[in-house]
């Protein structure tokens, strides 16, 4: 069935996707998860564009103003994500048991629940706009920029549901490539929209927004097109649309729980972000600055568990449970390795990060981003133990244990900022987020080395059981 696949997929050399149960787990994994580390990345790059323009162009305000708003757009992001990483899980393991007639009804319950989830998501991010802003206390002299930014990016939410839903398709096919070059060309695109949008066309942190969003629609439908033309499976007949409701029941058993999680591990962002708002501009300028770096350890933490997610989902569909353990520890080395350099690099140039926003950065400024990434810096292999695990968990289809964890990190990041913070200041934000992660994995590392000693066991006692017959 793999060949057949392969054979009508490779009409076009364009986005040949690959068998992840086949081959050297470390190598199969480092070639497949450096696309989706430069995928995240360029995706990083968006935002990034954003605020390093604004900040440069508008000043320390609408540099505020954006970072005011950013959690809100990650929190929806972060659902985006979650529920179209947990249908690319679905894909995956079907592709690994080489069943192409439900590659095909997977691929047609994810694109009815995309549109689905698109357009709710909206309707009540854009209706809920101002009371959102109250909510997390933004201050009055950015409020309206603030709003502009956010109602911009929220309204296009239809683009990024359409990029991530292709992109987690192709690479549950195999295929991180593509996605990676239209980011790339996208990315770029984002960059002169940005300026033409910002200078001559002088519409202010509105226009950085409709940049964002232009590019990563430009992105979805190129990555849509390359892919009807080189795998057979994605183009779907009117008969794939019929009797879905088993198979739309399951997506949501696998994608809706990965949503939700992904959400409420941003409400603990958010309750962070809503402390800092109440320090002032200064404090929320300097955050920005420090989380917009953060982020750069976050996405390729999230890339591995990308490349991990289709690397489990495929060989536990192809009941290949001891290959899940040689990629699970080839994955974590490469993580953790990964996270070393970049917490290197950002505590080495964290003053250039301040400046790379803002022509003149206060020292109050400097003193907030320093403070943060001084923090959390040395913490990345915390978040890599549960980039890694939590994902592998969720690929054998256990839905429980990553929701309880994801609890735990909320209950935590919560309860630093709102109980420490009273006592330590700013302080109590930044240790809110190591906190979270050390508890998370402390509970989903013991759930991962259960299942998978169950898993390799299972098949040697079936054969045991034989023998004996």
């Amino acid at each position: 069935m793999f060949a057949l696949i392969r054979k009508k997929e490779t009409k076009s050399s364009a986005g040949t996707g690959m068998n992840l149960t086949e081959g050297r787990p470390f190598q199969v994994l480092l070639k497949f998860a450096l696309p989706v580390i430069g995928g995240n990345l360029f995706q990083l790059f968006y935002t990034l564009a954003d605020s390093v323009i604004v900040g440069r162009t508008l000043g320390a305000d609408a540099l505020a103003a954006v970072g005011s708003s950013s959690i809100i757009i990650y929190f929806v992001l972060c659902f985006i994500q979650g529920f179209t990483n947990g249908f690319g899980i679905c894909l995956g393991q079907r592709f690994g048991a080489g069943d192409e007639r439900g590659m095909r009804r997977s691929i047609a319950a994810s694109t009815l629940l995309s549109v689905f989830f698109a357009a709710l998501i909206t309707v009540l991010c854009c209706s809920l706009s101002y009371p959102i802003l109250d909510w997390m206390q933004v201050p009055e002299d950015i409020y309206q920029q603030a709003y502009d930014y956010m109602f911009v990016i929220l309204l296009g939410s239809g683009a990024t549901v359409f990029y991530n839903m292709i992109s987690n398709i192709l690479r549950a096919l195999g295929d991180s490539k593509n996605p990676l070059y239209f980011l790339v060309f996208s990315s770029l695109l984002n960059v002169v929209l940005d300026i033409v949008f910002i200078v001559p066309f002088q519409m202010g942190v509105a226009g950085a927004a409709w940049a964002t969003v232009l590019s990563q629609l430009v992105s979805a439908v190129c990555c849509l097109i390359v892919g009807l033309r080189s795998y057979q499976v994605l183009r779907l007949s009117k008969a794939d649309f019929s009797g879905l409701g088993r198979v739309m029941a399951d997506h949501l058993k696998i994608g809706f729980p990965m949503a939700f999680q992904m959400s409420v591990m941003c409400i603990g962002q958010l309750s962070m972000q809503a402390s800092v708002n109440a320090l002032g501009s200064a404090a929320v300028a300097g955050y920005t600055a420090a989380t917009k770096a953060d982020q750069l350890s976050v996405l390729v933490d999230n890339a591995m568990m990308t490349a991990i997610s289709s690397y489990v989902a495929q060989n536990y569909g192809a009941g290949k449970y001891d290959r899940i353990r040689s990629g699970v520890n080839a994955c974590l080395l490469q993580t953790q390795a990964l996270n070393v350099l970049m917490c290197a690099g950002i505590l080495l140039l964290r003053n250039e990060i301040v400046i790379l926003f803002l022509t003149e950065p206060t020292a109050e400024i400097i003193r907030y981003s320093n403070g943060y990434l001084l923090t959390v810096a040395p913490c990345y292999l915390l978040l890599g133990f549960l980039a890694v695990y939590r994902s592998s968990v969720q690929s054998m289809q256990n839905a429980a244990a990553p929701f309880a964890a994801c609890m735990v990190e909320l209950v935590m990041r919560i309860g630093a900022t709102l109980v420490l913070t009273r006592s330590i200041g700013y302080a109590g934000v930044c240790i809110a987020s190591p906190l979270a992660w050390a508890g998370a994995s402390a509970l989903l590392i013991p759930v991962y080395y259960r299942m998978i000693r169950r898993l390799t066991k299972a098949p040697k006692a079936v054969e045991t059981a034989k023998t004996a017959a």
